[in-house]
Order: structure tokens, then sequence, then C-alpha cells
């Protein structure tokens, strides 16, 4: 648990406030209010409004948001499945429409509408744990990953650990990543980012997702890191896959997006995800 929340009481309904007193926290929070702000504008999933970030005295920052009266999920496993793919196809969407939009003769996006986005990334930082993502914009989701990715959490364990067999693993690996993504066409995402089962829930009339990371990425991504956690029926991979088949190569993909999260956690719990990530990147290397 990174932050401790509460709910409270106000003249305009029930609130639940998060509170985080690291000096990194409205950095962290910022990014949290931002990826809920984008997700709900999709009008695909349901998140908690976000209501305002404050920054506190001692360096601490606390975020308000909507409060739900949220239950463990278990009746919208298969709903889950089809709106987190609604959220995944929804910029292809805007692509599409953006082109229609171009036919027609005099019609132009509104103020209010999301833009279609080309690249991979997102426009505010954005902390996966307590740990910030790099997304500075970038057209290649390969390199992307690799450098804004992997290449982060590894460069925290090399300084924090010096692991030579880490090292020697991630030169080889590198070669190998390219070759995943042979013949795949990857359109940018806008993904939760964290989506493992502590951050999914229900309230009496559908599924809800809370605690994001958010940023434009290979919707696969998304996929990771509920393969390693558990938590998610088979009713739910069902309903995704029948809006987004699996391409080519899936599986081993999914073994890299989770490397990454072995990795993440590793830098943020310590060595007992070593195991893990040092296996995940020898099955990666035929």
């Amino acid at each position: 648990c990174i932050s401790q929340g509460q709910s409270y009481e106000t003249d305009s309904g029930r609130v639940f406030v998060k509170i985080n007193h690291k000096s990194q926290a409205k950095k962290m929070f910022d990014g949290e209010m931002a990826s809920l702000e984008a997700i709900l504008k999709t009008s695909t999933m349901r998140v908690p409004k976000p209501v305002k970030v404050i920054s506190l005295s001692d360096g601490g920052a606390v975020f308000v948001m909507e409060h739900f009266d949220i239950h463990s999920l278990n009746r919208y496993m298969a709903t889950l499945g089809e709106q987190l793919a609604d959220l995944h196809l929804h910029n292809a969407k805007l692509k599409e429409q953006q082109r229609k939009d171009v036919q027609t003769a005099g019609k132009g996006p509104g103020q209010s509408e999301m833009q279609y986005v080309n690249k991979f990334g997102f426009h505010i930082t954005t902390c996966c744990g307590y740990l910030p993502q790099h997304n500075d914009w970038q057209s290649d989701w390969v390199n992307f990953f690799t450098q804004q990715r992997l290449q982060v959490q590894l460069d925290l364990i090399e300084k924090e650990y010096g692991d030579r067999e880490v090292r020697d693993l991630w030169s080889k690996l590198q070669l190998k990543i390219p070759a995943l993504f042979h013949d795949i066409e990857i359109m940018p995402a806008l993904l939760h980012g964290d989506l493992w089962g502590g951050n999914i829930g229900q309230v009496e009339d559908g599924p809800v997702i809370f605690d994001p990371a958010s940023f434009y990425g290979h919707s696969e991504f998304e996929l990771a890191i509920s393969g390693i956690f558990g938590g998610f029926g088979t009713a739910f991979y069902t309903a995704y896959h029948n809006k987004i088949p699996k391409a080519p190569g899936f599986e081993k993909r999914l073994k890299l997006y989770q490397l990454f999260h072995y990795l993440n956690h590793w830098n943020h719990f310590g060595t007992g995800y070593r195991g893990s990530s040092v296996s995940t990147m020898k099955a990666l290397i035929p």
C-alpha cells in the first residue's frame, strides 16, 4: 500500500481522500488525477471522478476524489473485459472519426472532444507504485518500451545491486526484443497502466477501476500484471479478446511486459522479485 485513504462527508456529498507524506507525493497524485481525467473523457469505463490535489506543508500531498462504495468484483468480470477493450480501442475510433470529419467539409473537432493521439507516452509524469514513469512522447513503441520502461527499471537495479547476471542477460535480451514485434501493427491505446486485482472492483451497477498510471501504449501491456497476481476470471479474458483478438506472438510479448512488472516490484520491494525477473529474461532469450 503506497498511500492511506479515508472517506469524508462534505456539503456536496461524500469524497474519498488519499494522503501520502513522501516528497514526490504531489507528482504521483498529479499523474493519477490526469490518468483518471483521461479515462473519464473516453466514457468507456467507470473511474472515480478526481476533484483536487493539495500540497501539504510537510512536502506530502492529498488527493480528493469521488467516493464509491466498492466491493470485490464478481458479477461484472465479463463487463470489465468488454469495457477495457473499449478503452483500448477508443483512440483508434478517434482516428477513424477524424478521417471521416476531414472528408466532411466544414467539420472540425470541437473544443471538448478528445483528439487522436499518434504517439506513445503521456502529457504528464505518472507513477507505477511510487516510481515515476518516463512518458516523453515517442513514435516507435519498441523504442519507448525498451528505453522508457525496461531500461529505467534496470538502471535502478544496477545502481542499487550491481547485479552482473542481470546486466549480461539484458545485453542479450535487448537484441531479441525487435523480433517479438515483427509483422504486427501497434496503434497507441490509452492504458490504465497498473491493472492488477487490487485496482478493480464493482459498485451496484457495474465494474470500477482505480489507481491508474496511464499512458498511451500497446494494449497488450495492460494484460501483463493481471497474469502475475491473478484476480481476473476467464470471463474477463474471453470478453476482452472477443473485441481485441490475440495477435501472433502474444504470449511471448506478454512475458516481456511481465518483466517490467517484476523489475518494478524488485525496485519497490526488494530481491524477492529477482528470481522472477531473471527467469523471465532467460525465457525470452532462446
